[in-house]
This record gives C-alpha cells, sequence and structure tokens, in this order.
C-alpha cells in the first residue's frame, strides 16, 4: 500500500505506486507554521492525533503550544476538508498488517511527517517505509523512531529547501490530487 502525504506527495507517490502495482491512498496531514512565517513548520497534525510540535524550533523561536492553539486549529479544519474531498466518502485504506510506504515530496524539518507517521501506527500496519526524493539529514534522523526504513535519494548537507531539487516545484492543487486518486482507482 502506498500513501501519499498530500499535496505535493500525490504526484511523487502515483509514480510509485504504479511501478509497484500498489493500491494508493492519501494520509493528509497539516504543517503548523511559525507565526511569522507559515511555511516554516513548528508543528503538525494528523488524523484525530493532538498537534505534535518541533520542542526544539518552539523554543529557538520562543514560541508555545498555547500562542499557536489558533493556528493548529485552522489547520485542524483544513486537514479535515481535504480528508473529505480526497476521499469523497471511502474510508481510510486499511493498512493493518500491511507493509505501508509513505510517500512525501521531501523534508525539511520533517514534522509535518512525523505526525502523518505516529497517527498512521494507530492503524497497526506491518511495515512502514518513508519514502522521500530528498530530505535534511536532520528530518532524516527525527522521522527515524517513527518508521523501519527510509529511502531518500539525497541527503544534502547543507540542506537549503525541498525546492530547491526540482525542476519545477509548483504547488500542486486540489484537483491534482483527487485526479491521481480517481485514476488509482481505475483500472490500469
Amino acid at each position: 500500500m502506498v500513501l501519499a502525504l498530500p499535496r505535493g506527495g500525490a504526484p511523487v507517490a502515483d509514480e510509485i505506486a504504479q511501478a509497484l502495482h500498489a493500491p494508493l491512498d492519501v494520509l493528509v496531514a497539516r504543517k503548523i507554521g511559525a507565526p511569522f512565517n507559515p511555511e516554516l513548520g513548528v508543528g503538525a497534525l494528523a488524523g484525530d492525533d493532538p498537534p505534535l510540535y518541533d520542542e526544539r524550533a518552539l523554543a529557538t523561536l520562543d514560541l508555545t503550544p498555547a500562542q499557536l492553539a489558533p493556528r493548529a486549529l485552522e489547520e485542524r479544519t483544513e486537514l479535515r476538508r481535504r480528508e473529505q474531498l480526497y476521499r469523497r466518502g471511502r474510508p481510510p485504506a486499511d493498512v493493518r498488517d500491511r507493509t505501508v510506504i509513505v510517500v512525501d515530496d521531501g523534508l525539511a524539518t520533517g514534522v509535518t511527517a512525523r505526525a502523518a507517521l505516529r497517527s498512521l501506527r494507530h492503524r497497526r500496519p506491518a511495515r512502514v517505509i518513508l519514502a522521500v526524493p530528498v530530505c535534511s539529514p536532520e528530518a532524516a534522523a527525527a522521522v527515524g523512531p517513527e518508521i523501519d526504513e527510509l529511502v531518500c535519494l539525497d541527503r544534502p548537507d547543507p540542506f537549503q529547501a525541498v525546492g530547491l531539487w526540482y525542476e519545477d516545484f509548483a504547488r500542486v492543487r486540489d484537483d491534482e490530487v483527487t485526479d491521481v486518486l480517481r485514476a488509482s482507482l481505475a483500472p490500469r
């Protein structure tokens, strides 16, 4: 089973699912960004789990979970909207006792992937593999306890940004994710 972290992970996961002839679904997680820079992930949400925060980032930026609570609530609402949109009434894939490959487009801090992976573990997969084209060495270390294996093609040090490793890093739209999922349900 291949699970994409949408939105960016959906096109990458689709390629992997096709190559492996494996079913594809999504594992929706949402980054909680710093107040002054929403792209800087200091926490994340997935499933019904409480927010997961990067304690080091919070300390460095002098932030507390209480200060981020309004943003976390907004992200929880967006998470629910996306789950409903992407699944169109389908329940989450049954991953119990299966090998699951979780795919994203890359890891900068790893906090969003960590939240998603912790949520996934509640569903009792047999084995969890995280596959990403590029990640920072710090993110690789951070996700280690949450997975059985990491497949990462490049771990540049110093790491600057995931987008630098793509010729086209345009934001993936919701309709692109739903198209990928719809196509994956059709016979190939």
